[in-house]
């Protein structure tokens, strides 16, 4: 029997656990790189902290300062409920009282409709003068706001 030749079942055996290995490395390579935090950082463009994809919040010392869930409730480290962030770009306070808005044009307002910043879409965070402030790239409009504007490092 010559052994460099392998039946045919045995060549679909060893396929199938070659290809179910390939899945599994690309899988778990998909998590890795999946989880990775975007960086917030200064006008000045120095890293001030990072929101992973996950909603987690840390400061620039990777120290978790706080996490926005996938239903808006915005927690502090503690996991303790400090605001909400709803649907139509409405920040609430744990109490359910509005602080602010982030309107669908990147417009950031306090309670009163008065506006405090700005988030463009390129991630650009800035004043209510347009002076920049910062950079979230890549980080959901709602969530910058939050992080610059309501959830204060």
């Amino acid at each position: 029997m010559n052994k460099s030749v392998l039946k045919p079942d045995t060549y679909f055996i060893l396929t199938k656990k070659t290809n179910m290995k390939k899945l599994i490395a690309v899988a778990f390579l998909g998590l890795a790189f999946g989880t990775n935090a975007q960086t917030i950082e200064s006008g000045s463009h120095s890293t001030t902290g990072y929101v992973k994809s996950d909603g987690t919040i840390e400061n620039s010392s990777h120290s978790t300062k706080g996490y926005i869930k996938s239903d808006g409730t915005i927690e502090n480290s503690s996991h303790s409920t400090i605001g909400y962030i709803k649907s139509d770009g409405t920040i609430e306070s744990s109490s359910h009282s509005t602080v602010g808005y982030v309107k669908s044009d990147g417009t950031i307002e306090n309670s009163s409709h008065s506006t405090i910043g700005y988030v463009k879409s390129d991630g650009t965070v800035e004043n209510s003068s347009h002076s920049t402030i910062g950079h979230a790239s890549g980080v959901k409009r709602e969530w910058a706001a939050v992080v610059f504007f309501f959830f204060k490092f």
